[in-house]
């Protein structure tokens, strides 16, 4: 058996100690409890109480994108100087895999969540199956149907009416965002934004390809043209939030079908957001810093390996969310 000396191995560059990560996850933390506080309204609708919700979320967010600009901006430099051999490389392919993985089993577990309430818990509270034994003590009357015309709240006659700890007032929402309750299939705004959205996939492509090519005015161009589509999607997405609540009646308190919808959607916007800013960066990175080869350009790889993930995402949440 034979073995390798050490010097048939690459050198490996080993950064210095670093609080970037306990910083990124301090912002975090923050932003993502200032939001739970401004969604949950803790103030329980008093107007003369304030948790300064939004200032912690704002702070949170600026604290954890200033950390993440710093610390991309120092890896930047990093491998500019080439202190990244091929061998470390590898490990930043390996973790970009695993962070997708990670959002998979993220988004994975909110669709299970949507399944649980549609095959088993919706059918329960209606009484259904060995899971709705209480049906007629607790929400009596109720019928079950996604999307829900009524919440069991409103099935029972409403708030007064709950015989279990009540914890805010449910209304089902007046309309629903399926296809048949618009008014022309040209009008409905998911499908706009999953024309959008699949569009940008095959941009992105295309400027991989351009940079395989050493096009750099190629690269730039279709790489704009993704990061502009990202941007209208997610106007496209606050449009559709806007009248949701404004014409549909469709909120976070429309009982679980407003909580999922707002949930899935939510979250898988808040994700377009992000791959639409790191993708935002290798633009400007490759336009002004004259950054990104053929054979050297992770930083947009990995961007666009997220870019297309998201895009998945987005074809199960039109057919579950808005079809099926």
């Amino acid at each position: 058996m034979t073995t390798q000396s050490s010097t048939e191995y690459e050198s490996y560059y080993v950064p210095d100690k670093s609080k970037l990560a306990v910083c990124a996850t301090i912002g975090l933390m923050l932003s993502i409890f200032g939001a739970a506080n401004l969604m949950n309204d803790l103030t329980f609708g008093d107007p003369n109480e304030t948790t300064g919700s939004w200032s912690i979320f704002l702070v949170g967010l600026f604290f954890f994108v200033a950390t993440l600009f710093n610390w991309f901006r120092i890896t930047i430099k990093e491998n500019i100087a080439g202190m990244n051999s091929a061998q470390l490389k590898k490990s930043y392919v390996l973790g970009m895999f695993w962070f997708i993985f990670s959002e998979v089993m993220f988004f994975a577990a909110f669709f299970g969540a949507l399944f649980y309430v549609r095959m088993l818990a919706g059918p329960w509270l209606a009484g259904e199956g060995e899971g709705g034994r209480m049906n007629h003590l607790l929400w009596e009357g109720f019928e079950f149907a996604w999307p829900m015309a009524l919440t069991p709240q409103e099935a029972i006659g409403g708030v007064g009416n709950q015989v279990i700890a009540n914890n805010g007032t449910f209304q089902s929402a007046e309309r629903t965002m399926d296809v048949s309750e618009t008014s022309a299939w040209y009008a409905w705004l998911p499908l706009w934004n999953t024309i959008i959205l699949l569009s940008s996939s095959v941009t992105v492509h295309i400027a991989h390809l351009g940079l395989l090519d050493g096009n750099k005015k190629k690269f730039n161009l279709w790489l704009g043209i993704t990061v502009l589509l990202g941007i209208i999607f997610v106007g496209v997405q606050a449009y559709e939030y806007y009248e949701a609540y404004a014409h549909f009646g469709l909120t976070l308190n429309s009982g679980i079908f407003g909580s999922t919808f707002f949930m899935l959607t939510g979250f898988h916007g808040f994700h377009v957001l992000m791959g639409m800013t790191m993708l935002l960066i290798q633009w400007l990175r490759s336009v002004r810093g004259g950054h990104f080869t053929a054979e050297d350009h992770f930083g947009f790889e990995a961007s666009s390996w997220y870019w297309h993930f998201v895009d998945v995402v987005w074809v199960f949440l039109f057919l579950f969310v808005y079809i099926l």
